[in-house]
């Protein structure tokens, strides 16, 4: 700080003396540092002056002779080419190969080396090798690998065992913004596990032809009779029609919805014989299996109605009512979870029978094949969701102790005492008479939405929400034998011909999908399952397409009940 010429002292390591630069060796110095010459008149870009000019001259540059050695063979050189002539001639010497110009890469990852120990054993199983990483993984990756938004959208509802990548390729300006990877940990233990899991036995590859993989299955047309197009339109209802039933003659459609009416349809002319107004959304409709009893059991908000339709042999007509008009009452009536009204005159004209209420709204009804008793989903919570109505004795009943979870749909075995229970994300089948668990079926789908059984009793189909129909083989395993993912959007309603090997699939895509789905005696041989005809006439409607399918007792022919407030026989 003193000394203002310290920048330029230097000190003589000669003398030890301090020696202050002049001016000169200072600007020497830095011209120096620069890389430029240290005299400053030097030009290092004047032109060149050639030392030799290119013209021919006289004279040589020296006058001495030339040796004779300059123009004679050289003994020397004969000598070295005869020695290397006769190696090459007894093969001690290997004339050059031409080299090959391709490039010596080679892929690290395509062999283990055959020297190494264990290459040499023949057993040996070498470790799996991690899958390169592509273009996704960059953290630059070109514009066409990075997802929008709809994508992404898609991505994140997947399974994450259905996802093509684990991760979503992101763009980052540069390498130092990109982040730490939030799977590491997962990743390098899922790694671990490859290693210490992977097989240490080699096995014997088989050359499979890929053709022979595919299954072979029959064509469509061999698989006939099946419904193909459109037959005929039940126009009336004004509302979306949310369920179907046909009676078990199969001559009478009968049709809920949401415009606050039952409408019962002649099938063979799609003329609507008679109109029940119910005053309020219709849930589910359902025709009593028993061709003796002339019964529609309707669900309307939280009661159940009970109509005779009239329709149909006068004499079951009668003996319907009759069998209604024998009930006596107990002279103690015993405490039930639902109350049973009998229907007043004035609602007997309309074709009302019985009332039966409950205090929460019912979403289903459904009969048992003999047709004295039918099943009731109550929408609640709690173990009371399921009800079992006697109509010969006019009493209810609440079978579980317990809930396990929402329940979506139930349904009787058509050949033995047991009941099946759909929930959100399982099946369950109870004994009726043992009133245990008998099983319990895991569709692996996010919501259930509808259920079938097989009239055989052995096979079951699911259909849910997220666009998935599953079938069990219920002697099989409690996992789905097979998942059909035909539709596009949720399906709604699934059901089974009684007669014909037929199952259909209706969905909010508007379509309905009719499948050959055939059950052997042998039951060492799987059942075999075809998709044969997509049927479409239904318009979508508040983005909701076919609510409800139901096939004919007799026929292959299958109905849908739609959104846009039809009903179509496809035939």
């Amino acid at each position: 700080m003193d000394d203002p010429d310290y920048w330029r002292t230097v000190q003589d390591r000669m003398t030890g003396h301090d020696v202050r630069l002049t001016d000169e060796q200072v600007a020497l110095v830095q011209r120096l540092q620069r890389g430029q010459f240290g005299d400053a008149s030097f030009d290092p870009y004047e032109p060149a002056v050639d030392f030799f000019s290119g013209d021919l001259m006289i004279h040589p540059v020296t006058n001495r002779p030339a040796d004779k050695r300059s123009f004679i063979p050289s003994l020397v050189e004969k000598e070295k080419v005869s020695r290397m002539v006769h190696a090459i001639k007894m093969g001690w010497i290997q004339p050059r190969r031409p080299r090959d110009p391709a490039p010596s890469f080679y892929d690290l990852w395509a062999q283990e080396d055959p020297n190494a120990v264990l290459g040499r054993h023949k057993m040996h199983v070498p470790a799996p090798k991690l899958a390169l990483p592509g273009h996704a993984e960059s953290y630059n990756p070109p514009p066409e690998y990075l997802p929008s938004e709809e994508e992404s959208l898609a991505w994140e509802q997947q399974e994450p065992s259905e996802r093509k990548l684990n991760f979503l390729p992101r763009k980052f300006p540069s390498l130092r913004a990109v982040p730490a990877y939030g799977r590491f940990i997962h990743e390098r233990f899922e790694r671990c596990l490859d290693l210490y899991l992977c097989p240490r036995q080699r096995k014997m590859r088989v050359n499979v032809d890929p053709e022979d993989l595919i299954p072979k299955l029959p064509r469509p047309r061999d698989l006939q009779p099946f419904p193909t197009c459109q037959a005929l339109v039940y126009r009336g209802h004004s509302d979306l029609v949310r369920c179907l039933s046909v009676s078990p003659g199969g001559q009478w459609l009968a049709s809920g919805s949401d415009d606050g009416s039952v409408r019962l349809w002649e099938v063979a002319t799609a003329r609507c014989m008679r109109t029940v107004p119910v005053g309020g959304v219709v849930k589910s409709v359902s025709w009593n299996p028993n061709p003796t009893i002339c019964l529609v059991a309707v669900a309307v908000e939280d009661t159940v109605l009970l109509l005779n339709p009239a329709l149909g042999d006068r004499l079951v007509v009668g003996s319907t009512d009759q069998l209604l008009g024998t009930f006596t009452p107990p002279e103690e009536p015993a405490l039930q979870p639902a109350r049973w009204l009998e229907a007043s005159e004035e609602e007997r004209q309309g074709g009302l029978r019985l009332r039966i209420c409950h205090g929460k709204p019912v979403t289903q009804v459904t009969w048992h094949g003999r047709g004295d008793y039918m099943a009731v989903v109550l929408a609640t919570q709690g173990h009371t969701q399921v009800l079992i109505h006697q109509l010969s004795r006019r009493r209810s009943q609440s079978p579980f102790r317990r809930s396990h979870g929402q329940v979506q749909r139930v349904a009787f075995h058509p050949v033995r005492p047991f009941l099946l229970v759909a929930s959100q994300r399982s099946v369950r089948l109870y004994h009726l008479l043992r009133q245990e668990l008998t099983k319990k079926l895991m569709p692996n789908c996010k919501w259930v939405s509808s259920m079938a059984v097989h009239p055989a009793g052995d096979n079951l189909i699911c259909g849910s929400y997220d666009s998935k129909l599953v079938w069990f083989d219920l002697d099989l395993s409690t996992k789905p034998y097979r998942v059909l993912r035909h539709h596009k959007k949720a399906l709604r309603a699934v059901a089974f011909h009684p007669r014909y090997p037929l199952f259909a699939s209706g969905s909010d895509d508007g379509s309905v999908i009719v499948c050959h789905g055939m059950v052997y005696n042998d039951l060492l041989q799987n059942p075999l399952l075809v998709p044969v005809k997509v049927l479409r006439g239904h318009k979508l409607t508040r983005d909701l397409g076919v609510l409800d399918v139901a096939f004919h007792p007799t026929q292959p022919w299958v109905f849908s009940s739609g959104a846009d407030g039809t009903v179509r026989l496809f035939s």
